[in-house]
């Protein structure tokens, strides 16, 4: 696709709104040094606008405050329009916000009568003289001043005079942008596009309008593109959609819409670059880390099954040309194609998979034909290597003869015992010993799962602090292994139940990998995933088989 010079194509305004309404997000609770990561995350990735909380709303705000973060993207403070009764100048949250110190400054005003008349508890005049009050307070003080039209779709439905009568009162104020909220989330596209072209048609210059979705009704992406295609030119979202109740305007989702799909990538441009651009699954996965958040597979463009493909046919196609069944390049957004196995696998599934694991077999070799049975009667046990590439490619290597043996292990016990802590209460820990043999060598360690605030983190836990304690001279090579998800599934019911255990692993390098373990007993389905996870690490770090000679020093012994 080829792009006119950028000075040709309209700007659009990103605001990314993460560190302040994303933080609404039921179990998300930022602190300060996580919203200077997030902070620099988002600037590089190359928003226009980062709000960075209410200052002097809570200690986290007012701290990152303190000590903003240095960033080329305007930093924007958030807070409400003055309250009745006193000034813009003698009302000290206003000046809270205000002494932030940031280059602009969003404020929040009323323009849906019931909520002037019934949350505020004022006139419809007393509101629009607090818009006009602040909102050129704001510009009095040399910043720049953002209106975010609260309950605005509802309020036009409710008034329209009145609801723009209040965007027009900021306008005239001096504010840079007006922004339509729909605060509720309701609003669906068709309305949020006739109502914003209304908003244009009384006056409102686009260039100075922005549009902010909620997605309640699974349509917040869809609503701003609405609203861009009526005229709007700031888009306000958050990074994987984070947002009070459904969460805001998917940014994740927007900015390769915006920068790949016709006609906006013709039309419009933005400050992400396409360097940038293929940083986006990293930034998603990356925010999902530093909120111990599991990333969710099936988000568009950036998740792990964005370019999955599971049905041989499609498999087929892909090989030939990967256009047949993708709608772009996964590496211009940094994600990557996946070829998974499973019992609806044919060999041009296994092909490319193979291929991806640089696994190279010869056309018609017998072991294309053991891998697809083992998957698929593996399968009908329980396991599942859709969702378990690197289980996957052990089973292929181990058809191959491709898998060295590391170690062995030898046993291993779990123990979980209820006893009195110091404080007379009731507590459980969980304790395991593994014993492996490496070369000639046996090595035992024994880990217990207590965390350093003295919870018990479970007897899967203590597994693999166990396993994963002294490998010898592969402990160098695991050492930055962590567990970063748990799932587990029944298969069958009453009493002949399997259980499946998935485990995904990561290591320093970002590398992220899952693997599988299935038996009626969760631990040992638990320590078969544990396994494979690390010696999918040891092959892919080229680890080598130990000689059969005794190490210089003796098995350590270890407690955690």
């Amino acid at each position: 696709m080829t792009q006119p010079a950028a000075d040709a194509r309209e700007r659009l305004s990103l605001y990314d709104t993460t560190l302040r309404d994303g933080q609404q997000t039921q179990g998300v609770q930022f602190s300060t040094g996580e919203k200077l990561a997030i902070a620099a995350l988002l600037d590089d990735l190359g928003v226009d606008y980062i709000e960075g909380g209410w200052p002097g709303a809570n200690p986290t705000d007012s701290d990152f405050f303190a000590t903003p973060p240095q960033t080329r993207a305007t930093l924007t403070a958030f807070g409400m329009t003055k309250r009745a009764g006193r000034s813009a100048e003698n009302d000290d949250v206003l000046a809270a916000v205000l002494n932030a110190r940031t280059p602009a400054v969003c404020l929040v005003g009323k323009t849906h009568p019931f909520h002037v008349t019934t949350a505020l508890g004022i006139s419809l005049a007393e509101n629009l003289d607090n818009i006009r009050a602040s909102i050129a307070h704001i510009v009095a003080q040399g910043r720049e001043a953002i209106l975010d039209a609260e309950h605005f779709f509802d309020g036009y439905r409710a008034d329209p005079a009145y609801a723009l009568e209040c965007l027009h009162a900021a306008l005239t104020a001096g504010a840079r942008w007006v922004v339509l909220c729909d605060t509720n989330g309701g609003t669906l596209p068709a309305d949020v596009g006739r109502i914003t072209a209304d908003v244009i048609a009384s006056g409102v210059p686009g260039d100075r309008l922005g549009i902010h979705a909620h997605d309640d009704t699974g349509n917040a992406v869809a609503c701003t593109l609405a609203a861009v295609d009526a005229g709007a030119r700031q888009i306000q979202g958050t990074l994987n959609g984070l947002g009070e109740r459904c969460g805001n305007a998917n940014l994740t989702t927007l900015i390769p819409t915006l920068l790949l799909k016709e006609p906006y990538a013709s039309r419009f441009a933005t400050g992400i670059t396409p360097a940038a651009l293929q940083n986006l699954t990293r930034a998603s996965r990356r925010l999902d880390d530093i909120l111990n958040r599991v990333p969710h597979r099936a988000a568009a463009y950036v998740g792990a099954s964005a370019f999955a493909h599971k049905a041989g046919l499609h498999a087929s196609a892909i090989l030939k040309d990967p256009r047949t069944y993708e709608h772009i390049d996964p590496a211009r957004v940094g994600n990557a194609r996946i070829i998974p196995m499973s019992n609806q696998a044919g060999q041009s599934n296994l092909r490319a998979r193979l291929k991806d694991a640089g696994l190279t077999v010869a056309p018609g070799d017998p072991a294309l034909a053991r891998i697809l049975d083992r998957v698929k009667m593996a399968e009908d046990t329980g396991y599942a290597y859709d969702g378990a590439q690197a289980s996957f490619e052990l089973v292929a290597r181990r058809e191959l003869g491709l898998v060295p043996t590391f170690f062995e292990v030898k046993r291993y016990r779990v123990t979980v015992e209820r006893r009195k802590n110091k404080y007379d209460q009731m507590v459980s820990l969980s304790e395991a010993v593994v014993v492996v043999k490496i070369g000639c060598d046996k090595m035992l360690s024994v880990s217990e799962s207590m965390d350093a605030l003295g919870h018990d983190r479970g007897p899967v836990n203590a597994l693999s602090k166990a396993l994963s304690k002294d490998l010898g001279p592969y402990q160098a090579i695991i050492d930055d292994m962590k567990l970063v998800d748990f799932k587990v599934r029944i298969t069958q019911g009453g009493t002949e139940a399997v259980t499946r255990v998935i485990i995904d692993s990561e290591d320093g390098a970002g590398r992220r990998w899952s693997t599988v373990g299935v038996s009626p007993n969760i631990v040992d389905a638990s320590f078969e995933a544990l396994l494979d996870a690390i010696n999918w690490k040891l092959i892919r770090d080229g680890a080598e088989a130990p000689k059969q000679a005794a190490r210089p020093a003796p098995a350590a012994i270890g407690n955690a």
